[in-house]
């Protein structure tokens, strides 16, 4: 089996960031893709599967939030992709890069909530850690996207928990 080329762009990539730090973020972002798809998934399975006497506002709410992350995995992915590298897309290279344990069967309305809520803090620090390797590269479209995803995640979080409180 053949070496896979970190960058396999057959020409040389000149944006203004070294080598060495374009292949950090990317594996930053790599992790924050696996992480958001895992969150992804598993706030779709979450849509399907809810019961209970909140299920109309948990399965509405549970589907503006999935649509949401369908949305960032194809603006991460996009991102890791121009700065020269191979976004992962497996379920093989996401449960390796992922922070988010899969759920077991099918949780209760509020352990769906405590699970979406871990899940999105989860997101929030991975981005948080990718952060600084951004800002020593003056990276400033890896920092935006990172600043986005944070304040989106944080705010979802504090909003499912408050449907626990």
């Amino acid at each position: 089996m053949a070496k896979k080329d970190v960058t396999p762009s057959t020409q040389t990539i000149n944006i203004g960031i070294n080598d060495k730090d374009r292949k950090k973020i990317a594996d930053g972002l790599s992790r924050l893709l696996a992480d958001t798809y895992t969150l992804y998934l598993k706030t779709h399975n979450f849509h399907w599967n809810v019961t209970g006497p909140m299920f109309n506002t948990l399965h509405l709410m549970f589907e503006g939030q999935y649509n949401e992350l369908a949305l960032a995995v194809d603006s991460i992915a996009e991102r890791i992709r121009a700065l020269g590298f191979p976004a992962p897309g497996t379920y093989k290279e996401f449960a390796k890069l992922s922070s988010i344990p899969e759920a077991d069967g099918v949780p209760s309305a509020e352990d769906m909530i405590r699970q979406l809520v871990e899940g999105h803090e989860a997101v929030t620090r991975t981005a948080r850690a990718t952060f600084p390797q951004t800002d020593e590269a003056a990276d400033e479209p890896s920092a935006d996207l990172l600043t986005q995803r944070m304040q989106i995640h944080e705010k979802t979080a504090w909003m499912l928990r408050s449907l626990l409180a």
